[in-house]
């Protein structure tokens, strides 16, 4: 049985300051050796038999990027296993190449849409999707336990380190075989905003191949200005950007590229849940879309059932988490899924959440159709969301704070069949996710207010 109470591993993997644990060279040094261990002992690896087990790091463009790389290869090499560098890279870029240089495993150095002091790690297996809950608790026991250091190959048993330096070039490929061959993007001006992030090369190359006229921003990056005032958690610079330039469609990405927010041609910002229900619905047209269903998160509007429902498809829900969403999808073999935050998985072109891939799926439909992003996202009816992201101290559970819940109660009650209240912790960061979802916008704002006052009163930073 997976132990519950794991002391590492989050919901995406490690995560947390750098230079401060679980993010030290020392743990990842550690993290480095007893993922070597695993996944060469696995006997799953798809590998040649003549070579030693291989896997391969990816990151993205922070500072602390180059410790943690540095410190997770010597672990990997001094359990007999090669690594593979791949440099800067978008997280799906590093899923890829691990399927396609038939490595045993992948890992990732991002935090993703965090600020540039933090960092984390994740990892993939040898078919290109996140780990299962297990394998991550064989690798934390063997690290928390110490287990991992009576495990020590020598002489010609340890591992080398080799540079690829065509994995970005591979990914390119790769990502582009999503978008029709018979197609361009000719005669189309792109914004794209790369959050001085993993993506600051390749969507911008992608792009330009495709044949559009692209204006790029957030692709400078220094290793502290990832993520800094810009890309998907700062819509307002693509949407600033998209007006100067008389762009048709802006693209806005985290830190490590697995997930976009889209920016029509007026500038109004197009979310996750926009982009999904536009995807789904051409899917359904086509009759592409697996089992006429889509997987959502909790979080997602409760318009884009209404929209599916009306077009003879349904959402099935999920928890807060792109891995909750890919379990489902792999559960049942359904191939689009994602969150209102923008991290969607095509699951027809990559394994995990890809921001460009996601990108092109709508930029295919505006060639095919000739109709701008303003009018597609028209499909999807929202209602009124109302949201609070708050810093806490502590993530007590809910249920030990009665009058929070209490208030949670009486507001469900007012709100009726019309609307519903998620209240949760990040899994993260230390913060607590408020939505409210009604039709009455000023009523849901009141009601947000209420209850983000009662819990930071108790629990804030």
């Amino acid at each position: 049985m997976v132990n519950k109470q794991r002391k590492m591993f989050g919901t995406d993997g490690i995560r947390g300051v750098a230079n401060l644990e679980p993010v030290t060279a020392e743990t990842a040094l550690k993290l480095g050796r007893a993922a070597a261990h695993v996944f060469a002992e696995s006997g799953i690896s798809t590998r040649r038999t003549d070579r030693r087990p291989v896997i391969v790091i990816g990151k993205d463009t922070r500072l602390s990027g180059y410790m943690l790389e540095n410190a997770l290869a010597a672990g990997i090499m001094s359990m007999g296993v090669d690594v593979f560098l791949l440099g800067p890279i978008p997280t799906p870029g590093v899923a890829y190449i691990t399927r396609s240089l038939r490595a045993d495993a992948g890992i990732v150095l991002s935090a993703s849409h965090n600020h540039y002091a933090d960092n984390g790690i994740k990892f993939f297996r040898n078919d290109g999707y996140k780990l299962d809950d297990a394998i991550e608790h064989r690798i934390e026991h063997l690290v928390l336990s110490g287990e991992i250091e009576s495990i020590r190959p020598v002489e010609d048993k340890i591992g080398q380190a080799k540079r690829i330096d065509d994995a970005l070039g591979r990914y390119v490929e790769q990502a582009k075989s999503s978008f029709p061959k018979h197609l361009t993007l000719e005669g189309m001006r792109i914004a794209v905003d790369a959050a001085n992030g993993a993506a600051y090369k390749s969507t911008p190359w992608i792009l330009s191949e495709l044949g559009a006229t692209i204006t790029v921003t957030g692709n400078q990056p220094n290793g502290r200005n990832i993520n800094a005032d810009c890309g998907s958690t700062y819509p307002d610079a693509i949407s600033r950007m998209v007006k100067a330039c008389g762009a048709s469609v802006g693209i806005s990405h985290d830190g490590d590229a697995d997930r976009v927010i889209l920016c029509d041609e007026n500038g109004d910002i197009v979310d996750g849940d926009e982009i999904l229900a536009i995807a789904a619905l051409d899917a359904i047209r086509r009759g592409e879309l697996a089992k006429n269903t889509l997987v959502a998160t909790v979080m997602s509007n409760f318009g884009l059932d209404e929209t599916l429902r009306d077009n003879h498809g349904r959402v099935l829900r999920t928890k807060v988490g792109d891995r909750y969403v890919l379990e489902a999808m792999l559960a049942q073999n359904l191939n689009i899924g994602g969150e209102q935050s923008g991290h969607m998985i095509f699951r027809d072109y990559s394994t995990t959440g890809d921001g460009i891939v996601s990108a092109l799926q709508i930029l295919r439909i505006m060639a095919e159709t000739g109709r701008p992003l303003s009018e597609l996202k028209r499909c999807l009816k929202k209602y009124p969301q109302a949201q609070r992201n708050m810093l806490v101290r502590e993530k007590p559970a809910l249920e030990t704070m009665p009058d929070v819940v209490k208030l949670i109660q009486e507001t469900e009650r007012e709100l009726g069949e019309a609307g519903r209240v998620l209240l949760r912790y990040s899994g993260t960061e230390p913060k607590i996710r408020l939505l409210i979802e009604g039709r009455d916008a000023a009523q849901i704002n009141k009601q947000a207010d209420r209850i983000a006052d009662l819990v930071m009163g108790k629990i804030g930073a």
